[in-house]
């Protein structure tokens, strides 16, 4: 396994141009995950214990951090991420901060799950970045308060330990815990800036929630559901299709580029576990002059290793769709699946797509382990 790129040290100081110009990032394989810290999810920075020149909730914002040289506040410059003020030391004698000083930040995932890896993002925290950073996971049930989860009987597990980190720079951590979690601990030492944080990782829902609800879109996000691959991923993330919610805009959605040959772009997909699907929506909306011609779904039931995996088998026909349109189409009967397919005719996009129904008893099973298994 390739180490993961890092990063250290000032940037320089912003001399005018791009702000971009001169940031450090690398190529992180875990980003193919699903980030677990997204608003659109349901996250939030529910606590930090100092943010006196920038607010914490910039840790969730979605898009890069903006830099405005010129914009100055009563508290100084105005940034976009979590800042906190310069920690000093005891006395005169002794000025500097203790080696356990940080400041900290409580972080609720918008879906439980398993992290396969985190970007603590110092854009344009050039001197005033941290010297390094530290995070911790914890599971814990419900909507517990900052309090509750600042309490001594609550385990944090460390996932990332207190690792020197770069100033204006994408900060990279592989995590290879093989547990759940619903809350992160965000700690910076001794004090500094943040511009954004990501958590990238697999959901694992709650199979009581799941059961409770009894038919349900198999394939989002929040419920446990994947996109494995996609042949085109040119405008936005072919994940934006199981988001939650409609998209409120065009790059909400996944759009391909424009094809110039006779073949079509496609998503696949891994179901939150063997369903059985009774209904299809595909929508198209914000898609104008550029929503696809032609949809059509298909679904697998078994892994590629399973000695009952079996082929791809069309539950949906190739169909017209509409520009900014949602469709909605009832099966005739129950399709079997752990996997679905959406190919597009010729290239385009779509915004969503909802595949309801329920769990088998093999799949509800399947997931009550699997929670069991990592803590749930």
């Amino acid at each position: 396994m390739t180490a993961t790129q890092s990063f250290t040290g000032d940037a320089h100081p912003y001399g005018g141009g791009d702000p971009y110009a001169d940031y450090r990032t690398a190529d992180f394989p875990f980003t193919r995950y699903a980030n677990l810290a997204d608003r659109q999810l349901g996250a939030g920075v529910v606590a930090a214990n100092d943010e006196f020149f920038a607010q914490r909730e910039n840790l969730l914002v979605a898009g890069p951090a903006e830099f405005d040289p010129e914009h100055f506040g009563h508290k100084g410059k105005v940034m976009d991420g979590w800042e906190t003020r310069r920690r000093r030391g005891a006395s005169a004698e002794h000025p500097w901060p203790a080696a356990e000083d940080h400041d900290w930040a409580l972080v609720r995932l918008g879906a439980p799950g398993v992290i396969r890896g985190i970007v603590v993002d110092t854009a344009h925290f050039r001197g005033n970045y941290p010297q390094a950073v530290s995070v911790e996971g914890a599971s814990v049930p419900g909507s517990p308060s900052p309090e509750e989860l600042l309490a001594d009987e609550v385990k944090w597990t460390t996932l990332v330990p207190r690792t020197p980190v770069g100033g204006h720079a994408a900060n990279g951590f592989a995590v290879s815990v093989e547990q759940r979690f619903t809350h992160l601990r965000v700690n910076q030492h001794p004090d500094g800036g943040i511009a954004r944080l990501r958590v990238y990782g697999e959901v694992v829902p709650d199979p009581r929630w799941l059961s409770a609800l009894g038919t349900f879109d198999v394939v989002a996000l929040e419920n446990g559901g994947q996109v494995e691959d996609a042949s085109d991923l040119f405008y936005s993330p072919a994940t934006n299709t199981i988001q939650p919610g409609r998209s409120r805009k065009m790059d909400d959605g996944w759009e391909t580029r424009r094809r110039r040959d006779d073949g079509n772009d496609w998503i696949r997909y891994r179901l939150v576990a063997r369903s059985e699907i009774r209904a299809v929506e595909i929508d198209t909306a914000y898609l104008k002059g550029n929503s696809a011609g032609w949809a059509s779904v298909s679904v697998r039931d078994g892994d590629d290793g399973d000695a009952g995996a079996g082929e791809w088998t069309e539950i949906l026909p190739r169909t017209r769709l509409q520009p900014d349109t949602n469709h909605r189409f009832t099966l005739a009967a129950p399709a079997v699946a752990t996997h679905a397919r959406v190919d597009i005719f010729p290239d385009g996009g779509i915004s969503r797509l909802r595949l309801f129904g329920s769990l088998t008893e093999e799949g509800a099973s399947r997931l009550v382990a699997r929670h069991q298994e990592l803590g749930g």
